[in-house]
């Protein structure tokens, strides 16, 4: 997968998702005014991180912020929330999924299974007429 840098070479998103950067227990995204997709996924997981204490912030992000981040991981409709491991080669922290991008993960799918309350409003739920 692909990390997309803007015209002025800063991180922008993947592909076809958003980025987060975790350093020092904040989560850093690069702002809107970046080119970048307005992601559903990315709003949703923004008030995840928030709703478990973390604090997020949006930033323009360099390419060297990627090689000292703790945690990286994309978000997305397809993607969901999928942690990073490596950039250029190089280890994402400890080369595995971080504990915040484990946390905002397992609350997103808890969420959309339906085994925690959607606070946000954001499913609507379909159910078999039996």
């Amino acid at each position: 997968e692909a990390i997309s840098l803007d015209i002025h070479g800063y991180v922008a998103e993947g592909s076809g998702e958003n980025l987060f950067l975790v350093r020092d227990g904040v989560l850093y995204t690069p702002p809107l005014a970046a080119s970048i997709l307005n992601g559903i996924t990315r709003d949703a997981v923004m008030a995840i991180a928030q709703d478990l204490g973390y604090e997020v912030k949006e930033m323009t992000i360099t390419r060297e912020m990627l090689y000292l981040a703790d945690e990286l991981f994309f978000t997305g409709t397809a993607a969901e929330v999928t942690p990073i491991r490596s950039v250029d080669k190089m280890p994402v922290g400890s080369g595995s999924r971080g504990p915040i991008t484990k946390a905002i993960q397992q609350r997103f799918f808890d969420i959309v299974a339906g085994r925690y309350p959607d606070e946000h409003g954001w499913l609507d739920y379909v159910y078999d007429q039996d």
